[in-house]
């Protein structure tokens, strides 16, 4: 998800790069991460939030700021910045709440929802599938497949459909961890090599494992490959196509189905008075829009 193309320093580069993704971005923040003065309260959406939720007049939501350019650190080292967060809180402007994002694991996002109560919602890039939706409401908003990088040039000749005994760096939990999981059983079960799984905690650090060298290539969403690639000053190259697109969805718990309409509303009302659009391209991610959002769409 190539954001409003924060131009990084020449500094920021693969000798850095177990930081790029973590703290590397606009030196002017504060124009990305502010609320639009543009965007209203709707009375009528802001009556379907619960009463819990809107009784501090804060919407606290959940993501891994690990995941340039949807969500990640911006160059103070902890305030957290990306298109996910402006949409998030352009959404809480709508029901006539501040928004707050607050950095955790991927894994424990849901959970967090659901289970602890951390947080009123969560947004980090979650692919909507049908294991997640057993378990929350969610409420579409974007559209993004996924893409393979490898070093430029491609030194280990990785090929997408063969990357049996290659070693491929993904993210923990997520769709790809998946995706990459069925690729090698299908090499062992045609008497292949296992694909060597390197699973990270954070996007950002599974991104530094190619540009180092550590891992042969690596499989993310698709805007979030385009990102690292530019990012690296080009040290990363896309590897096959882009396949298997699918909606992203802003969690709430699945017991908050008015909660989830007023998502839905909000998100509505960005799309069709141009405020969302106008934040897909300010981070350059303007190709990953929709037109109408969904709660809990059929995957």
């Amino acid at each position: 998800m190539n954001h409003q193309h924060r131009i990084l320093a020449v500094a920021c580069t693969v000798a850095t790069a177990s930081l790029f993704l973590a703290a590397c971005g606009s030196n002017s923040s504060s124009n990305a991460t502010g609320t639009s003065p543009a965007i209203a309260k709707d009375a009528a959406i802001a009556a379907l939030v619960p009463a819990a939720v809107s009784a501090d007049g804060q919407l606290s939501f959940g993501t891994d700021a690990s995941y340039a350019p949807s969500e990640f650190i911006d160059v103070d080292g902890k305030t957290v910045i990306g298109f996910d967060v402006d949409l998030g809180k352009a959404v809480a402007q709508v029901m006539g709440l501040q928004g707050t994002f607050t950095n955790s694991n991927f894994d424990s996002l849901i959970p967090a929802v659901t289970k602890t109560g951390k947080f009123e919602a969560s947004m980090s890039s979650f692919t909507i599938n049908a294991d997640r939706l057993k378990q929350v409401n969610m409420v579409s908003y974007f559209v993004a497949g996924t893409s393979w990088a490898t070093a430029k040039g491609n030194p280990a000749n990785v090929a997408q459909d063969n990357a049996c005994g290659k070693r491929i760096a993904v993210q923990k939990a997520t769709v790809q961890a998946d995706d990459i999981a069925a690729r090698s059983t299908k090499c062992t079960s045609a008497g292949k090599a296992a694909i060597k799984v390197d699973t990270y905690t954070l996007q950002s650090d599974a991104t530094s494992a190619v540009a180092t060298g550590k891992d042969d290539a690596m499989l993310a969403d698709s805007p979030v490959i385009a990102y690292a690639i530019q990012q690296t000053g080009d040290k990363l190259e896309k590897l096959g196509d882009t396949y298997g697109k699918a909606p992203y969805g802003a969690v709430v718990a699945k017991d908050q189905t008015q909660f989830a309409k007023a998502f839905q509303q909000a998100f509505q009302k960005l799309i069709d008075t141009g405020a969302y659009l106008t934040i897909l391209q300010k981070w350059n991610v303007q190709d990953g829009a929709i037109k109408t959002s969904e709660v809990n769409p059929t995957p």
